[in-house]
Order: structure tokens, then C-alpha cells, then sequence
């Protein structure tokens, strides 16, 4: 089912200044930000070889993201993601597994128009987990 980290979500309270940290500390440079509007957040990525680091900032304080960073307001690690061949398929497997589903299993999109959905912590050790479409080209 699963095909391999996707990225690492980092969620922080500015951008730019995570952007600059990340690069002028640790010698990692960020590419071009995207903003996503049906999550409610701005991002970029931090590109690793195989996989990559996803900065995430909340454009509204009522997003996941937002909420988030009002629980945690210097940020922190948010979710990690791992690709799949199909969510909505990938997500009627986990929940015939008793996995719980954020959202009731709601298939959202993410900045590149590919499926995604969440798993709730509860059900992958304590931490979010991402279910995040395999891109064509890694077919």
C-alpha cells in the first residue's frame, strides 16, 4: 500500500524567517512557495534527494495549520507523509483496519493538485500521518 516518505511537515509561524534559518544555519535551501488556499496554508520545500522537509505556515487562524501554531506558537514538527497509488482506495483499507480517519476520510488536494488525506494520530503511534498520491512520474 504504501510507497515511501513523501516529506516531513514542519509547521512554523513565518516563512521566510524558517526559509532563511534552514539555509543559513544548516546549509538548506528552500524552493518556491506555494500557497494552498483550500488548506489554508502557505509552503515550500526543502528538497532532500528521495524525499523532502514541507514548511507549512497557516494563512487563517482556523486552519489545522493555524490551530496548530496557536497550540505551539514557535511551530514544530506537524505530520509526516507517505505516498500511496490511490487514497480514497488506500483510505477504505486503513478503515477497514479500525484506523481512524480525519475527516471521516476526506480526500483533499495538496499544492500540486494530488490526493491527500489524514489519519489521526491516535491510530499511527501519536503522531499524524499524511496519505499523500504517488506523483506520475515516480510511477
Amino acid at each position: 500500500m504504501f510507497h515511501g516518505l513523501s516529506h516531513v511537515a514542519i509547521a512554523v509561524p513565518d516563512l521566510e524567517k524558517a526559509m532563511e534559518r534552514l539555509a543559513k544555519i544548516y546549509g538548506l535551501p528552500s524552493g518556491k512557495i506555494y500557497e494552498n488556499p483550500d488548506q489554508g496554508v502557505r509552503l515550500c520545500y526543502v528538497e532532500l534527494g528521495n524525499t523532502h522537509i514541507e514548511l507549512i505556515q497557516p494563512l487563517r487562524a482556523d486552519t489545522p495549520i493555524g490551530k496548530f501554531i496557536e497550540k505551539n506558537p514557535h511551530g514544530g514538527l506537524h505530520h509526516v507523509s507517505l505516498y500511496v497509488d490511490d487514497v480514497p482506495v488506500a483510505l477504505g483499507e486503513l478503515a477497514g483496519r479500525e484506523v481512524a480517519l480525519i475527516g471521516d476520510g476526506r480526500v483533499g488536494k495538496n499544492a500540486f493538485g494530488q490526493d491527500i488525506a489524514f489519519v489521526h494520530p491516535k491510530s499511527f503511534l501519536g503522531a499524524l500521518l499524511e496519505v499523500e498520491e504517488l506523483p506520475a512520474d515516480k510511477h
